[in-house]
């Protein structure tokens, strides 16, 4: 009888066993089984290689793209809002300028107003304030309504503000209105004596 024919009996359940192959049986089949190009296999591993790291670039390169698209339509809202909100705080300081000094409705007004410009601020708001007499005109956060002499002021600095400005980000949401100062005014030139204007 051949090994191929012996049964052998499982240990737990008695159930028979597949014939395994022996080793001159395994030699056999690799020498008649085809032999692989070596060469091919190594070119299609790397053309498969190359195609893996592209797909994975492209893949790397959209999450970016769309990460920097979504944070550019967000910059682009959080504008567009705070466009339409700064206004209305303007309003509540206006109010508040023209209100009794002591008023409780204008105590509770000037609470809210104070806020309201507090929840700007945590939004990423900055004020532009070129209030005080003497600061220089910066031409990308200050839009100058006018120029005027003046003795103290030097020229190109803000006189007086008119309205606030706004920035998010850097980004200029309207500048600040101001006068600006042409500097002192130039004494009238003496007349000689004798002469009569």
């Amino acid at each position: 009888m051949a090994e191929e024919d012996v049964k052998v009996e499982d240990k737990q359940g008695g159930a028979e066993a597949q014939p395994q192959e022996t080793p001159a049986q395994a030699q056999e089949a690799t020498e008649q089984a085809p032999k692989p190009d070596v060469a091919a296999l190594e070119r299609e591993l790397a053309e498969t290689k190359e195609r893996w790291l592209r797909t994975v670039a492209d893949f790397d390169n959209a999450k970016k793209r769309l990460a920097r698209e979504l944070e550019e339509r967000t910059a682009r809202a959080n504008e567009r809002l705070l466009g339409d909100l700064i206004p209305v705080f303007d309003h509540f300081e206006l109010a508040l300028q023209s209100a009794p000094e002591g008023d409780a409705f204008a105590q509770g007004v000037k609470m809210i107003a104070e806020e309201f410009r507090k929840a700007l601020e945590r939004s990423g708001a900055e004020v532009i304030d070129a209030s005080a007499e003497g600061t220089a005109f910066d031409p990308m956060a200050h839009e100058a309504l006018s120029a005027v002499p003046h003795p103290t002021v030097p020229k190109d600095h803000v006189v007086s503000q008119f309205r606030k400005g706004w920035r998010l980000g850097g980004k200029v949401l309207r500048p600040a209105q101001v006068i600006v100062s042409l500097g002192a005014p130039e004494a009238p030139a003496a007349q000689p004596a004798g002469e009569e204007a």
